[in-house]
């Protein structure tokens, strides 16, 4: 079985890969990754549950309610259901564009919606999924309290805050754990948040360590202009001219290193976010059964001090070659 990391403070044992299921969202909305087929999307979760991923992340967002639909119908007649983490906080607009709510009522409702979905009774890990309005993420933590007393949430996390704001809401109630994004190609979280979270022993587990695919080695410019129309990719500064020749010179530079280990790129990706050790885990996209066998192996990979020494010198390089076009 993969090996497991207990969250914060809670007594919550996370697998070090999560099933991210923000892809199995499907398409048709702001945020979708193009075309998606319901039954591949099963397929994957039980298989990752098959390769010792013990859980599931997703969010009311994805694809306006379908990935939790979809996460609902999978676990529906497993034996023992793996661990549940959802997000709350972000509706769909007229337009049907994103916008904040995190109002009081606006959180009770969303919370019966999810469970009513996900078809269970209690949310293992319920986190607020963006901090906007700032202003009312009091009201928004302190009816996430609300509900742990309540019984119908187990633990309360965060996505995407900052120091300031976790501080702002820590005296409400203990916070389980943090999610922010974090890869090669983004590594803000290392300068103050992770040892934040490491003091105050909130759990970390991190989203996008392949950065949306950049990082698996599957990538070319072909690749990028073929698309999808409703993939939110096409829109991702990262996959748009110069940052993509400059993020595909990196996955080819990281090649040997990934060769002598005898590692794909997203297993490398995805074991360089694990060396850290404030991370509980890294939550994995996943889109069909294939994928997931190639991911799970990571849980088990360990990088050596040499190569954390080469890849630091690549992302060096990397980084100077972003500053050359600023």
């Amino acid at each position: 079985m993969m090996r497991t990391k207990r969250l914060g403070d809670t007594n919550l044992n996370l697998s070090v890969i999560g099933f991210g299921a923000w892809a199995i969202g499907g398409g048709g909305w702001k945020g979708g990754w193009g075309p998606q087929e319901d039954e591949e999307s099963i397929a994957a979760i039980r298989r990752a549950i098959e390769k010792g991923i013990n859980w599931i992340d997703t969010a009311a967002t994805y694809g306006w309610g379908h990935s939790e639909e979809v996460v609902g119908k999978s676990i529906k007649k497993l034996r023992e259901r793996p661990i549940i983490a959802t997000k709350c906080g972000v509706l769909r607009g007229k337009d049907g564009d994103f916008f904040g709510r995190l109002k009081k009522e606006s959180i009770r409702l969303e919370v019966e919606t999810s469970l009513k979905r996900l078809g269970i009774e209690v949310i293992d890990l319920y986190q607020i999924h963006w901090p906007g309005p700032e202003e009312d993420i009091e009201e928004a933590w302190g009816t996430i309290a609300d509900l742990i007393r309540e019984g119908k949430v187990r633990y309360g996390g965060v996505s995407n805050f900052s120091i300031e704001q976790i501080k702002t809401i820590q005296p409400i109630h203990p916070i389980a754990s943090l999610q922010p994004p974090y890869s090669m190609l983004k590594r803000n979280v290392e300068d103050e948040l992770l040892g934040y979270c490491a003091a105050n022993k909130i759990g970390v587990i991190v989203y996008s360590p392949m950065q949306e695919g950049l990082l698996s080695g599957k990538f070319s410019k072909e690749r990028v202009k073929n698309l999808p129309a409703d993939d939110h990719r096409r829109q991702n500064i990262f996959f748009q001219e110069p940052l993509l020749d400059i993020h595909l010179q990196l996955v080819e530079d990281l090649r040997p290193i990934a060769e002598r280990n005898g590692k794909t790129f997203a297993q490398l990706a995805i074991a360089w976010v694990l060396r850290r050790p404030e991370i509980t885990a890294a939550i994995v996209g996943t889109r069909n059964p294939s994928q997931i066998e190639e991911t799970a192996i990571a849980g088990d990979c360990f990088l050596s001090e040499k190569d954390i020494v080469d890849i630091e010198l690549l992302l060096q390089e990397h980084k100077k070659r972003l500053e050359e076009i600023e």
